[in-house]
């Protein structure tokens, strides 16, 4: 089975480039392991549509990104799988968000999507040319990061940490990156 970890986000936009920084910050810390199974890691940005071509190459996925969720307070974490969405999703925050949601449902039409699965969490703040995520998103990091995990574990991935390196090291230079996929066997 062919896997993506995918960072969907605006780094530009304080806590809207999460998914962004997370991928990122995963990329960095962990190596994964599987005796048939792939992982690749990519950064795509706000690209959404663009990345359809890509996505449909891959059997199933993880989506990091913000979720705007009704009457949840910021830096909530959700993991769902995306054709079970919790009732509070409404798919209406961010414009990269609802783009998202777009191209999905769009494969979705064509047979094209990849099994999809939602790690998302609740921002606080979408403010234009602000790099770094508030304190509350960034508490939600470590949440974030061992439901990722522990998801990967029962794919049964060899999970080993390689590095410790603190998102917040990350960001200043996100927004280079750009599009980057890091393949992992």
């Amino acid at each position: 089975m062919k896997i993506l970890l995918l960072g969907i986000g605006n780094v530009l936009y304080a806590d809207e480039g999460i998914g962004v920084h997370f991928v990122n910050y995963i990329s960095e810390n962990y190596d994964f392991d599987h005796e048939v199974h792939t992982l690749d890691i990519t950064d795509g940005g706000t690209l959404a549509q663009g990345l359809i071509p890509m996505l449909s190459q891959y059997d199933y996925m993880v989506v990091c990104d913000t979720v705007n969720a009704h009457g949840v307070a910021p830096g909530e974490v959700y993991f769902f799988d995306f054709d079970k969405a919790p009732a509070e999703i409404d798919w209406q925050g961010s414009a990269h968000e609802v783009e998202m949601l777009q191209t999905l449902i769009m494969m979705e039409m064509v047979g094209d999507r990849p099994k999809t699965f939602i790690l998302g969490v609740t921002p606080t703040v979408l403010e234009p040319m602000v790099l770094g995520l508030t304190p509350m998103v960034a508490g939600a990091v470590p949440l974030m990061e061992k439901t990722l995990l522990k998801h990967f574990e029962s794919l049964d991935f060899s999970v080993t940490r390689k590095a410790e390196v603190d998102i917040h090291s990350l960001i200043p230079d996100s927004f280079k990156r750009g599009v980057t996929t890091h393949e992992i066997d």
